[in-house]
This record gives structure tokens, C-alpha cells and sequence, in this order.
């Protein structure tokens, strides 16, 4: 099976069984497309990507309706359009190639019609004076998505976003200071040939722009790194971890800010990670053995909490589940996933129960990966307004500086993931 029958029969089984795209494209499928697994890789998750423009498109250059066109015809086109308008396929090759892939005569025909007009025809879209239909079929954003950041942002600023989430995003790495430096490691990149720049505000980001497998990176063995969006690296950076203290992780998983604060603190802390799902523990465990870093891991209900632990300890990452409206452009189906409500409660509720850990002056730091409003201001302002043993701390990293102890990131402004991070002290 070539990377383009691979891509056609794995959307097939993404929209049967509504799964997630990167446990569809799992490690075993990429090893057996050996080297057409970047392609695949290309292919794949930019028809994912781009589901609803393709649709417009398909049925545009068709003159049917989405619900008169087969599900293995609907993956053909998206294949192939994909190929035609976003990728540098020749367009012979993106029609050919996936018209052989047709069940039968009359698919073979149809799909040949429509990618033929496609290779003639610039992309459809709808007028783009109706500026929210307009921008979910452009950018491929479902129109409630697109209104709610509208209602937020602003035409501009919505337009700015929505084109960030689909740009390629370098990797991002944040240094094990444990192990080494920023300075020695990009020493060893540019040993390698592996061009690589600073973060921006992170003094322990270092950016891939390249799409590099992390695991290919010198020093990956070694533990000299984890991969980390700058954002978060921002969050472990607000937390200001020293050596001796005891640090809790309430919602960890995947455990990027429990490995990065205790990096930041050279190792030298008591860091206890915590999710109430078990079967996401081994990972944050696994990568604390490769980086060699004091994180110890638990499965504890966030909102229930550990009433052993209150008041024992210096710092406190809470990273509460929320929307996600802010890493839409990492996670490929994400984004077509209903907005999810009712979270800033829980966010919330976790807030309050996490705040019983600290010792007096000891710092919680507050985070999500959304831009929601009600999941993250809100949320602390409530929660400050509630609790007057509390107040917000400002803090920054490089040129940024929170105010009222609060940061918002957005993709397009900052070059990060959309993300929100607080900064609480315990004060008596």
C-alpha cells in the first residue's frame, strides 16, 4: 500500500470510528511506509487539517451536495485536492495517483473530472464579505470556533490567529539544566548541521526549524532536552522553582512543566506529579528516568486532592483541562471537536482545592492552553476576590511582563502556543 492508499484508508477509519490523527498515525504505520513516511505524514494530517476547505471545494468543483458524495470518494478527492492546491505535487501525478486508487469506473471518472477542474480552477471559497463563513472555509475552522474568536478579537487580529494555527510551527525544545546549557547544546546542533535558534522569551527554549523527529536529535538519549512549546517553558519560568523545595504538579500529564520546573531548579527538588488518569503516568515516569530529573508520579483526582499534603508545599503547578482553543493548530482534529463548556468551572474548582498545598509565601502557578476568557481570568480574578490570603505576583520572561500576575500568549502575536499563565502567592 503506497503513502496515498495509506492516507485515503486512514481518513476512512478516522470518520468511522471518530478517533484522534495521531493514534491513527501511529509509529507502527509510519515505520511500514518506510521512506514515503514523511509524505504520508504531510498528506495525512493536512487532509485532516483542512477537512472543511477540501468539503467546500469538493462540492464546489462537483456541483453535488457533501452528502451526495461517498465516503471513499469523499477521501479520494480530499487526497487529492489536498495534493493540488497545498502540496508541491505535480498535478499530474496528484490526479493519476489518486484516480488509480478508485473503486470502479464510474469513481475513477468522477474523481479524474473533479481534480482535472481543480488543476485549472484557484480554490473555491465563499464570498469573503461574509467574513466568518469566509474564514471557516479558508482557514477550515467550524463557524462557531470562528465566531467566538471574532467576538473576542476582532476581524484583523481573527484573521491574524486563524492563519497562525495553520502554519508550520517549529520544534521547540527546552534545555535540561541538569545535564547541560542552551550554549552546549545548540553547539551540538550546529556540530550536526542542525540549524537552530533562541526562544524568543525562554532562556531555556531552544527552536528547531526544521521538521525534525525529536528522537534523531543529538543529546535525546542523553536527556539533555524535552520537547516543550515556548508557552509552557513561559509557565515553568513563572513558577521560579529553587533548589530544596517541594514541588506539586496537580493535573501533570503529559508532564512537560513538572520536568521543566524541576530542570530550572538543576534537579535539586522533591516533585511530586499527579493525574486521574493512571495510564498517563508511565510517560511523564519514562521521561523523568531519560532526563534524569526527581519526578515522582501518582494517580490523585484534582478536585478530591491529598489533605496529607496541605500546606507542605513551595510551589504548585495547576494546569487545570480546558477547550484547547489555543494548540488548535497542533492538534489536527482538535479543532473540529464542539468547543467544550463548562470547564471554567471544574478549572475552577481545581483552583481552590490545589491553593490548600502551599505553605505561606509559597507560589501557584495557574495555566491553561486556551483563550478563553471564563477558563482563565476570570477564573483568578474570582478566585482572588474569594481568597484574601492570596494575592497575584507579576512576573516575566525576556521581553514579556504579566500584568496583575497574569500573561495571555497568542499564536500569532508571540510566535507560541494560545496560552494563559497566573501567578498566585500565599501571603498568610
Amino acid at each position: 500500500m503506497n503513502a496515498r492508499a495509506r492516507a485515503v484508508s486512514l481518513l476512512l477509519t478516522l470518520d468511522e470510528r471518530e478517533g484522534f490523527a495521531n493514534l491513527a498515525l501511529s509509529d507502527a504505520v509510519l515505520a511500514e511506509a518506510g521512506k514515503e513516511a514523511s509524505f504520508l505524514t504531510a498528506l495525512f494530517y493536512g487532509a485532516v487539517e483542512r477537512r472543511l476547505t477540501l468539503d467546500y471545494a469538493a462540492c464546489a468543483l462537483s456541483a453535488r451536495g457533501e452528502g451526495d458524495i461517498a465516503p471513499h470518494t469523499r477521501a479520494l478527492l480530499h487526497t487529492g485536492l489536498y495534493q493540488i492546491y497545498f502540496m508541491r505535487v505535480p498535478v499530474h501525478a496528484a490526479v493519476s495517483e489518486t484516480v488509480a486508487l478508485a473503486k470502479g469506473k464510474g469513481e475513477a471518472a468522477f474523481v479524474n473530472a473533479v481534480l482535472r477542474k481543480a488543476a485549472r480552477t484557484p480554490l473555491p471559497l465563499p464570498p469573503e464579505g461574509r467574513t466568518a463563513r469566509y474564514l471557516s472555509v479558508k482557514e477550515s475552522f467550524p463557524l462557531p470556533t470562528v465566531r467566538r474568536f471574532l467576538d473576542l478579537l476582532g476581524e484583523e487580529e481573527t484573521r491574524a490567529l486563524l492563519s497562525a494555527f495553520n502554519a508550520v510551527s517549529p520544534l521547540s525544545l527546552t534545555v535540561n539544566l541538569r545535564r547541560t546549557t542552551p550554549e552546549a547544546l545548540g553547539a551540538r546542533f550546529t556540530e550536526a548541521g542542525i540549524p537552530w535558534e533562541r526562544g524568543q522569551y525562554s532562556h531555556v527554549t531552544l527552536k528547531i526549524p526544521a521538521p525534525l523527529a525529536p528522537t534523531a536529535l543529538p543529546g535525546f538519549d542523553e536527556g539533555l532536552f524535552l520537547v516543550q512549546d515556548e508557552a509552557s517553558a513561559i509557565a515553568a519560568l513563572a513558577l521560579t522553582p529553587v533548589a530544596g523545595e517541594r514541588i506539586l504538579d496537580v493535573c501533570a500529564a503529559p508532564g512537560g512543566k513538572s520536568l521543566a520546573a524541576a530542570a530550572l531548579a538543576g534537579g535539586e527538588v522533591e516533585s511530586l506529579a499527579f493525574d486521574l488518569h493512571e495510564s498517563k503516568l508511565s510517560l511523564i515516569a519514562e521521561n523523568a528516568r531519560r532526563l534524569s530529573l526527581p519526578v515522582k508520579v501518582a494517580a490523585l483526582d484534582a478536585t478530591v486532592g491529598d489533605a496529607a499534603l496541605d500546606g507542605t508545599a513551595d510551589r504548585v503547578i495547576c494546569d487545570v483541562p480546558c477547550s484547547g482553543l489555543g494548540v488548535l493548530g497542533k492538534k489536527a482534529d482538535l479543532r473540529y471537536r464542539a468547543i467544550s463548556e463548562g470547564l471554567a468551572p471544574l478549572g475552577y474548582e481545581i483552583l481552590c482545592r490545589s491553593a490548600k498545598y502551599l505553605k505561606v509565601g509559597g507560589v501557584l502557578v495557574y495555566s491553561t492552553c486556551t483563550l478563553l476568557p471564563e477558563e482563565n481570568g476570570e477564573n483568578v480574578n474570582r478566585f482572588l476576590a474569594e481568597n484574601q490570603n492570596f494575592v497575584a505576583e507579576d512576573f516575566s520572561a525576556g521581553a514579556l511582563n504579566s500584568h496583575n500576575g497574569q500573561l495571555t500568549l497568542y499564536p500569532h502575536r508571540h510566535g507560541t502556543d494560545g496560552f494563559f499563565v497566573a501567578r498566585l502567592k500565599r501571603i498568610r
